[in-house]
């Protein structure tokens, strides 16, 4: 597997209610050098979580112990920029494994996926409700469940459907990358080739 098979997520979500997060804000792009997978959690949101001095920014949400869980909620058009593949790496290093947003750039949101990050996108109404439940309760839970497609606000209740592709909904499920998935149905190419 690539990474952890993905099937229901229960957990508390760091909120982060800014619209146009870019790929850059994601990851600087002076942290690009590595190849590896690895490591890039240290510097996710690496301007904003830290000043000149490396020193925590008291006010980001990361640096704030208030907030923790494995669900980042972000504003309208998460993932937006360049098409870095490191956004991804980073916010999975971090942690997270489900990012939701009222909107997703096409590039991150495929990045994401194949990393094992879950992007779930939902109505302005519903990421409206999100960030209303965390404000009243910081300890407050969302349940993310993929076979279902659904992510709901435990507290009260509310949910809402959310879309993905077929193909990479099962690869989720798996832990599977594209590789992974054709090395799955190795045995069905192999008899399909001999029997061309």
């Amino acid at each position: 597997m690539a990474y952890d098979s993905f099937n229901v997520l229960k957990s508390s979500a760091v909120p982060l209610p800014i619209e146009n997060v870019d790929t850059d804000q994601i990851i600087p792009a002076r942290f690009l050098k590595a190849t590896e997978r690895t490591g890039f959690g240290d510097n996710l949101f690496r301007d904003w979580r830290y000043d000149k001095n490396d020193a925590p920014k008291a006010d980001f949400v990361l640096n704030n112990p208030t907030y923790s869980g494995k669900i980042l909620v972000g504003g309208k058009n998460f993932g937006s920029g360049s098409s870095r593949e490191h956004a991804a790496w980073a916010i999975y290093d971090y942690g997270f494994r489900c990012v939701v947003s009222s909107f997703f750039a096409d590039i991150f949101r495929g990045n994401a996926i194949n990393v094992g990050v879950l992007p779930v996108q939902v109505s302005p109404e519903f990421l409206h409700q999100i960030f209303t439940a965390i404000e009243a309760d910081p300890k407050a839970e969302l349940e993310v469940s993929l076979p279902e497609q659904t992510i709901t606000i435990v507290a009260t209740g509310a949910s809402e459907k959310f879309a993905i592709n077929g193909y990479k909904k099962n690869n989720l499920l798996n832990g599977f990358d594209d590789i992974d998935y054709l090395q799955a149905m190795k045995s069905e190419i192999s008899t399909f080739a001999e029997n061309r």
